[in-house]
C-alpha cells in the first residue's frame, strides 16, 4: 500500500520511509541527531545558505516515529535549550540627548548589520526597552541593523525569513504553490522597526525604510 506523509512542505513516500528504516538499521549506535545529519546528507536536504535542515529533519523523524512508520533509538540525552527561560535583554546606557532637526542635517546615516557582532546586545536591549512589542528571539534566518548618526544609535531595523504561508500576501502576489516554494527564500519580513523616542526628525522613518529595503534590491 502506497503511503504519502507530509511534514512542513516535505512529502515523504513509502520508499523514503523504507530508506529511513534502513538507515536506522545500518547505524544502530547512532543518536537521533547523527541520524538526522546522515539523512539530510543522503537527501541533500539543505537550506538556501547550504546548511543542513537537520532540526526540521529531526522533527520529521519524530513524527514518523509517533505515527509508527519508523522506530527511532532511545534518546541519549536532553540537550540544554538556550531559548527556554531566556533572560530578557538588560537595559544599556546610551546618550539620550534629544535630536530635533531636519532630515538633511543628519545625513549620511550609517547602517550597521550587527547580527553576531558585539553590538547585537545593544540592538536587543533597545528593542526590549523602547519598542512596544519588546524583544523576542526571531525564528529562522535574520538580520539586525542599528542606524547611527555620528556614532549615536537613532533607530533599529530587523528582518527575518518570510513565513511560508500568508493568504492575503500570496493572493496579492498571485503565485502558484510551486512558485511560492521556489521563491519564498528571496522574501524578507520586517519584524521590528524602532525610532528611539528622543529622536524627532520629520520623514526619518520613511527614509530609513527606503534605505533598508534598497539594501535587498
Amino acid at each position: 500500500m502506497s503511503l504519502e506523509f507530509r511534514y512542513r512542505g516535505k512529502v515523504v513516500a513509502s520508499r523514503d520511509i523504507a530508506f529511513i528504516n534502513q538507515l536506522i538499521a545500518e547505524n544502530p549506535n547512532d543518536s537521533r541527531w547523527a541520524l538526522s545529519k546522515k539523512l539530510c546528507l543522503a537527501w541533500n536536504w539543505v537550506q538556501p545558505n547550504g546548511a543542513l535542515r537537520d532540526m526540521v529533519c529531526r522533527g520529521l523523524m519524530l513524527e514518523l516515529d509517533r505515527a509508527g512508520h519508523i522506530k527511532l533509538p532511545a534518546k541519549k540525552s536532553n540537550p540544554h535549550n538556550p531559548f527556554i527561560n531566556r533572560n530578557k535583554p538588560a537595559k544599556m546606557k546610551i546618550d539620550q540627548t534629544p535630536i530635533h532637526t531636519d532630515l538633511s542635517k543628519i545625513q549620511p546615516l550609517e547602517f550597521r548589520q550587527v547580527r553576531r557582532t558585539a553590538l547585537e546586545k545593544l540592538f536587543n536591549s533597545l528593542i526590549e526597552h523602547y519598542h512596544y512589542l519588546g524583544y523576542c528571539h526571531p525564528v529562522g534566518e535574520q538580520l539586525k541593523y542599528i542606524i547611527f548618526f555620528q556614532q549615536r544609535p537613532i533607530a533599529c531595523l530587523a528582518w527575518s525569513s518570510a513565513p511560508r504561508h500568508i493568504g492575503c500576501r500570496d493572493r496579492f502576489i498571485g503565485w502558484s504553490a510551486k512558485s511560492r516554494k521556489k521563491h519564498i527564500h528571496l522574501m524578507v519580513y520586517n519584524t521590528r522597526f524602532l525610532l528611539l523616542p528622543w529622536v524627532r526628525v520629520s520623514c526619518l522613518a520613511s527614509h530609513i525604510l527606503g534605505q533598508g529595503q534598497a539594501a535587498f534590491s
